[in-house]
């Protein structure tokens, strides 16, 4: 058993304890304030000061005459001596910057990461997350968390898998991982709100319709997507349905559960342009009919069958070009779909929004704006003109473009 200090004494304690608490701060310390000492605490201090009369019973003593009086009695420093009576002197200061350091360092990490700058309305999640804190209570559990997070985020929209089913496929085989209820689950619809513009979902039934709207456990009828012009090569169903309608002068609408399926099919290897409005696609096949070049068209925020026929098409060689509206929700879906499916932008440059606005002299408000990250000046051009341009604006622009692609 270790002997104790000589003057670890009980009288003595509440002494020790200030010294030790103030030493821990971090800061310079010139004099300590101790007490409330007792009858004994006060003889026990004026023995080891020297004084000729006892102290008050909360006395404020130098620190340089108390380290003075300790190595007199012990030869080592006051220091020293509280720390082999109460443990370790931290600095507390320097405790507080660390940890500061590291939570700008998380925040940092967090909103560079390329899952948020590929999609920047995610900025708006990280926000929230840094104005409430540390997610699961250090900064290495936290970022441990969003790393998870942002692995999910990633893999969105999902090709209908079930929720526990993809948990496990993202998770280490964890395939509750993503239950409702966890914090895992509540940051990952948090990020899939802020995207979609939607409320954070509160109930059940609301939170199962964001994942599905994610593509997880898509129904894989109701899930379609609308082209036109595509011309596969292969015998396979899908194949033969898509160049029956496009020899036709006709869209072709295909469900998830066919581009599941397809049989032989090979998408065309050169352009596919994209657009965000049906309307668009109806004009250019009103002007092309049965020419009508590859079009796919996203219908808005584009479903779980929209990717995975634009991730099939660029897998079997096609060059992908998307154009939607010019106001908030459109660069947000402009940005989703470039950010999942390696399209590049279409006629969506600030010059092009510059160039369209004075199409529409009392246009809409473009609503919340976030940044653009194939333009960053677009946002920017937004924000000063404040005019929302609709795709349908400028379709003879994008039509006069196929016209082009066709050609050549």
């Amino acid at each position: 058993m270790t002997d104790r200090h000589p003057l670890d004494l009980p009288e003595l304690r509440p002494l020790w304890s200030a010294v030790h608490d103030r030493l821990s701060t971090g800061r310079p310390v010139s004099r300590v304030r101790s007490g409330p000492l007792d009858d004994a605490g006060r003889e026990a201090l004026a023995d080891l000061l020297g004084l000729d009369r006892l102290p008050g019973t909360e006395p404020t003593i130098p620190l340089a005459g108390l380290d003075h009086a300790v190595l007199d009695a012990c030869g080592r420093p006051v220091r020293d001596v509280v720390a082999l009576i109460l443990g370790p002197i931290h600095d507390r200061a320097a405790e507080r910057e660390r940890r500061t350091g590291q939570r700008d360092a998380l925040w940092e990490w967090l909103a560079g990461h390329e899952v948020v700058t590929a999609q920047p309305a995610l900025l708006d999640w990280v926000g929230h997350l840094r104005t409430t804190g540390l997610v699961d209570g250090s900064p290495d559990r936290t970022r441990g968390l969003l790393t998870a997070a942002l692995a999910v985020l990633a893999a969105l929209p999902a090709d209908g898998e079930p929720l526990p089913v993809l948990a496990a496929r993202l998770l280490d085989g964890d395939s509750h991982a993503l239950d409702d209820g966890t914090r895992l689950s509540s940051l990952v619809l948090r990020a899939l709100a802020v995207l979609y513009g939607t409320a954070v979902p509160d109930a059940a039934e609301q939170r199962r319709a964001l994942w599905s709207r994610a593509g997880v456990a898509d129904d894989g009828l109701s899930s379609s997507v609308l082209a036109a012009g595509l011309r596969p090569q292969g015998g396979g169903p899908v194949a033969e349905i898509a160049r029956i309608c496009g020899g036709a002068g006709h869209p072709v609408s295909l469900t998830l559960a066919q581009l599941r399926a397809p049989g032989d099919f090979t998408g065309p290897a050169g352009p596919v342009h994209i657009t965000e409005n049906p309307s668009v696609l109806a004009l250019a096949l009103r002007r092309f009919g049965h020419h009508c070049p590859p079009l796919v068209c996203t219908s808005g925020w584009p479903n779980t069958a929209v990717i995975h026929l634009l991730r099939r098409l660029a897998d079997d060689g096609a060059s992908l070009y998307y154009h939607g509206d010019f106001d908030g929700e459109g660069v947000r879906i402009a940005a989703h779909v470039l950010a999942k499916t390696g399209a590049v932008p279409w006629r969506m440059s600030a010059d092009d929004y510059r160039a369209a606005v004075p199409r529409v002299p009392a246009g809409p408000d473009p609503g919340r704006l976030t940044p653009a990250p194939w333009d960053r000046a677009l946002v920017d051009s937004m924000a000063e003109l404040r005019t929302a341009v609709v795709e349908e604006v400028v379709a003879d622009l994008l039509l006069d473009d196929l016209a082009e692609h066709r050609r050549g």
